[in-house]
């Protein structure tokens, strides 16, 4: 009862949330936020609540007898609550400053609860009913958010969101409906139970139409085109949680359709989602690596992670199949791993992002530099949200990427030749994704807060506010608390793993296997003692040997030059353009220069040059579809005369053919 308790009292204060801004003085609305930050505890509690005890059933309600509301919780729905409220509770305290000068900021505020309390809903749905209204309600009121600025960008950007996630709506919901006419059940503890009786080939169906449905608010390729249009266009805190836990609620929709309820299914499942994952993180990267918008460059990266996170449950998948239980819970844990660290780092490099457009007024980086001067703390965050994606110890990101390095290894442990195969292709799609990485967050960094800046907006930037630092601060000490606690942050999901597998983090030797093949003998946390310890000593040396110098500042190198510019750094596009020459053949890039001259051919006057990238999967796979749908529409508009006895003809011919059809 204590849990249920909690429970209510976390919905009670976000519905409080969603009423009481719009009551409240313009001035104070901001502040509304302390509702989502005290929700987010007590649904972070009763998460916890899920994760270490049984499952329960909350509450169930009819309207009709077709319409019947059922939540429950269990550890794999524990897990996502926990995801949604920490990133909740540091958004929500960074919303306060990030929303001081935003027009309506009430409205914003209630459509934030209820945005937090429909993504609390779907993964807390008991029945179909209440996922696909929880679904929608939570696809509509980010629909609201990401065109709140009402700006032409915005609306384009919404509609198409608008668009691909109905689109895979529909796909979820034809899912359902198979499931629904071979097992005769709407509740998912019904449909888990029956489905071991439906027939594998419309069990394939079922699994093709999920990971279509879900992988369409996922993002992963060719899936993904709303993402790099939304995220951007979204306020930034919107942002946080769209990258941060809406996409995973598509991991949600997978887990819980695919394996949770469908069962052990064909090898050919697991290396699907593999090539899925590989294909979604080295184009998601690559296609990162290109941007100048900060804001769309992370949008590319959550692409890339949402495939990482899939080959950790790929890899699962085909272990499953193969009947090593064992190693396939390692690779469960590697995904989720690497989910509630995205989560993280993902979350804090919006909110950095956030604060850079907030103070600069641009997202393109070839209008920042120099901001570590400026907003050194914005900096400090963003360099460990940098690090932490970037996979390098003693970050979260390293662990889990190194875990899923392993568990795709182990599928060389398959009897199955083609799982051989796909171990080490997977395997160098991931160090390649990697490399990349390491390359595409230098050049955010670096061109963002190093050098000079670029614009006046740049010079004239400030350093957040208290609330914007404190929201970015407790998610980078939670990227480094993950990344040396390791053992310990695998023990508070092991019963998701072990709702998803059947094996937990204690069990069947579990914990044997990940100190001995994943951390190889090194703690994370002594590897983290011994290197403070080594820059304290370091420091020590210095100061006793070296002395206390007067420091001097001088002006850096010039050859010769009167002063540096800004015009003479490297920019986002120079960074890039190797990487821009090596893949020309997947970029299609598209380059105009234009040279005037003083005295030709010797003396150049300007250099105009122009590289543009063709984007593929718009212009190949969407554009076609768009025009085929707008000529048909062309054609079929003629069926709409005005004239109402063709109306009625219309009518009458449906009737006689539904009749012919029942019949």
């Amino acid at each position: 009862m204590t849990s249920i308790c909690i429970y209510y009292s976390g919905l009670i204060i976000f519905i409080a949330g969603a009423v009481i801004p719009l009551a409240c003085p313009q001035k104070v609305k901001r502040f509304a936020y302390m509702f989502p930050c005290m929700g987010t505890c007590a649904f972070a509690a009763f998460g916890m609540y899920l994760l270490f005890k049984q499952p329960i059933d909350i509450s169930t309600f009819s309207i009709t007898p077709l319409l019947e509301f059922v939540f429950c919780g269990d550890a794999i729905s524990g897990f996502f609550i926990l995801l949604i409220s920490i990133l909740t509770f540091s958004v929500s305290i960074y919303s306060m400053g990030y929303t001081k000068d935003i027009a309506n900021k009430g409205v914003m505020a209630v459509l934030f609860n209820i945005f937090i309390l429909s993504m609390y809903a779907v993964v807390l749905s008991g029945n179909v009913i209440t996922f696909l209204i929880s679904w929608e309600t939570m696809s509509i009121v980010s629909y609201f958010l990401v065109t709140f600025d009402r700006e032409e960008e915005s609306a384009s950007a919404g509609l198409l969101y608008a668009i691909m996630t109905h689109a895979g709506t529909a796909f979820i919901m034809a899912a359902f409906l198979i499931l629904y006419k071979y097992t005769g059940h709407m509740d998912f503890a019904g449909i888990k139970e029956a489905a071991k009786d439906i027939p594998a080939g419309i069990k394939s169906i079922v699994f093709i139409f999920a990971v279509i449905g879900f992988g369409t608010k996922a993002g992963i390729i060719p899936l993904h085109t709303w993402l790099p249009q939304a995220h951007p266009a979204a306020p930034s805190n919107v942002s946080a949680l769209m990258s941060g836990v809406m996409i995973k609620i598509g991991i949600y929709g997978i887990l819980r359709i695919v394996i949770n309820m469908l069962g052990v299914g064909p090898e050919w499942w697991g290396i699907a989602i593999i090539v899925i994952g590989a294909v979604s993180s080295v184009l998601g990267i690559l296609y990162a690596l290109t941007e100048n918008d900060m804001k769309r460059l992370l949008a590319y990266s959550s692409v890339e992670n949402i495939g990482i996170i899939l080959l950790g449950i790929g890899a699962s998948m085909v272990l499953t199949s193969s009947g090593l239980h064992t190693l396939s819970a390692i690779a469960m844990t590697a995904g989720l791993y690497h989910t509630l660290n995205h989560t993280l780092f993902k979350g804090l490099l919006f909110l950095g992002a956030g604060s850079v457009v907030h103070a600069t007024h641009t997202k393109n980086m070839e209008k920042m530099g120099g901001l570590i001067k400026l907003m050194p703390y914005t900096a400090f965050f963003f360099l460990i949200g940098s690090i932490s994606i970037c996979a390098l110890p003693l970050f979260n990101g390293f662990v889990s990427e190194w875990l899923t390095f392993q568990a795709l290894l182990f599928d060389f442990k398959s009897a199955s030749a083609v799982a051989k195969l796909i171990a080490p292709l997977s395997g160098a799609a991931l160090a390649f994704t990697g490399a990349m990485a390491v390359a595409c967050f230098v050049k955010v960094f670096g061109i963002s807060f190093l050098g000079m800046p670029r614009s006046q907006h740049a010079e004239s930037a400030k350093e957040s506010s208290t609330s914007m630092l404190a929201g970015m601060g407790f998610l980078s000490l939670l990227c480094l608390l993950t990344g040396i606690f390791p053992g310990y942050t695998i023990k508070l999901f092991s019963s998701s793993v072990f709702s998803l597998t059947g094996v937990g983090f204690s069990s069947s030797g579990m914990d044997v296997l990940f100190i001995r093949e994943i951390s190889s003998g090194i703690s994370p946390l002594s590897l983290f003692i011994v290197m403070i310890s080594l820059f304290i000593a370091t420091v020590f040396l210095v100061r006793i040997f070296g002395g206390k110098r007067k420091i001097t500042y001088g002006n850096s190198w010039d050859s010769g030059i009167p002063s540096l510019t800004s015009r003479m750094q490297y920019t986002a596009t120079a960074f890039t353009n190797p990487i821009r020459v090596a893949f020309k053949k997947m970029y299609l890039t598209k380059r105009q220069t234009k040279v005037s001259y003083t005295l030709k051919p010797y003396f150049a006057k300007a250099i105009e040059y122009r590289d543009e990238i063709t984007p593929f999967f718009e212009r190949y796979i969407y554009k076609p579809v768009v025009d085929f749908i707008h000529s048909l529409a062309g054609k079929v508009k003629h069926l709409q005369s005005g004239d109402l006895h063709l109306y009625l003809g219309y009518i009458l011919a449906t009737l006689i053919l539904l009749l012919i059809f029942w019949s």
